[in-house]
């Protein structure tokens, strides 16, 4: 059994990364009895932080909210300091920080009390933020909360507006939040439908989570980002660019595995399918490998990138 100390940390991990705890499974990924549980859940208490417990056959443990931030954690400056930035780094361009910055949204906003909300939102409201990259911008309150919805396993309910501009009103199991090209999907069980769709979270408003739980189901895919750029293949505002790359797979992986479907042609070669909705996009994502490559299609792509190769060949000259 691990000491104390060690286990009192890994149980207030367990508490920020899961909305509610049944008694027993807790006590069961702890190693410990349920009686040893209650005793480590009385000493978090102790230290500051608000753990609700509800009692029976059905009983289980959730953190809640606080009059206060917990201590040992981050003081109120700190705290509101590191909101702001993970709503900022949840929009980032970064390779790798989007999912990280929703992640740990997630478990700052759960704990923080109202009147620090209030203070994050004010400085939201009045700050303008620079330009991070092209494309369209989500509100963080839609990430923060179809994140805690994926993680959950809790259903949805959204306002959702169509390319047509149509907009209706969705009821969906959320599975996986997915970053594609310049934009944010939502993959999720719609309940509307009674299907598997992808939705662009930049199109999705009025987010709310409903309390009603889910068994989760098998998605159609091997994983959520390949659903959506196979979604994304056929729809009528997108098209797919297809590039030959001069460099082994696990190079080209390393740089745009996340934007493209990828496939070995011989040992030092990469071919590269990037779903968007122009070629600029996928130009990027090509020149994103800082290898030599060339464009297969569409002719779009093709006559684009002889277009960019000319004027930039131009400026290298001075001219």
């Amino acid at each position: 059994m691990a000491s104390t100390g060690s286990r009192i940390l890994q149980l207030l991990s367990l508490l920020q990364t899961h909305r509610y705890w049944p008694g027993p499974e807790l006590a069961d990924r702890l190693g410990v009895s349920t009686r040893t549980l209650r005793r480590d859940v009385d000493r978090l208490r102790d230290l500051g932080y608000p753990v609700d417990a509800t009692r029976g056959v059905a009983g289980g443990y959730q953190l809640a909210a606080g009059a206060s931030l917990p201590p040992l954690v981050v003081d109120d400056e700190e705290a509101v300091a590191l909101a702001v930035g993970l709503r900022t780094a949840a929009q980032s361009g970064i390779a790798g920080v989007e999912d990280a910055s929703i992640r740990a949204l997630s478990k700052v906003v759960q704990v923080m009390p109202s009147r620090l909300r209030r203070r994050v939102d004010a400085l939201r409201v009045a700050t303008l933020p620079g330009p991070v990259r092209p494309g369209p911008l989500v509100d963080a309150d839609t990430l923060t909360t179809v994140a805690q919805a994926c993680r959950d396993e809790e259903r949805i309910t959204f306002h959702y507006t169509a390319r047509d501009g149509a907009e209706t009103v969705r009821t969906a199991e959320p599975h996986r939040l997915v970053a594609v090209g310049r934009r944010w999907y939502l993959v999720a069980y719609d309940l509307t439908r009674f299907d598997w769709r992808s939705f662009r979270l930049d199109r999705l408003s009025e987010a709310k989570t409903t309390g009603a739980r889910f068994r989760p189901r098998t998605l159609p895919a091997d994983d959520a980002a390949e659903y959506v750029r196979a979604s994304l293949a056929g729809a009528a505002d997108t098209i797919v660019i297809e590039g030959v790359v001069e460099a082994p797979l696990a190079r080209v992986a390393e740089a745009i595995g996340r934007w493209a479907q990828l496939e070995p042609v011989g040992d030092d070669r990469t071919r590269a399918r990037i779903t968007a909705d122009g070629p600029e996009w996928g130009l990027f994502a090509l020149a994103a490998t800082g290898a030599p490559f060339r464009v297969e299609g569409p002719e779009a792509a093709v006559a684009l990138a002889a277009d960019w190769g000319e004027r930039f060949a131009s400026a290298a000259r001075g001219r």
